[in-house]
């Protein structure tokens, strides 16, 4: 999905708030960008399914790296062999770019 290989490229922005969320426009239009992510409400969301927990950790960890670097945390419930992650914009109260950029940069981990 080349489009989505745009948004790995990216980084994210700091954001202390004092700007407005995506419009509903602009979310549905990054949405396009990636695959099997859902919108609900401020949030987008997806699940990730593994073989066992060492795969899951595994993966959780490198989130966690990643997190790190773009200074950009999602929310994460962890199973046995699952990783559910949501992304939100806590300082503007709705979803910013730095959303979109991380769902694509954990697909890309996954993918690996």
């Amino acid at each position: 999905m080349e489009q989505a290989c745009d948004l790995t490229s990216k980084r994210c922005k700091p954001c202390e708030g004092g700007v407005p969320p995506l419009s509903q426009a602009e979310a549905d239009n990054m949405m396009k960008q990636l695959e099997g992510w859902q919108q609900s409400g401020n949030q987008i969301d997806k699940t990730y399914h593994f073989k066992n927990y060492y795969q899951t950790i595994a993966f959780v960890n490198a989130i966690a790296w990643m997190a790190h670097r773009e200074d950009h945390h999602p929310s994460l419930t962890v199973t046995y062999n699952s990783c559910q992650m949501e992304y939100t914009t806590h300082a503007i109260g709705g979803l910013s770019e730095n959303d979109f950029i991380c769902a694509a940069k954990a697909d890309a981990l996954f993918g690996l």
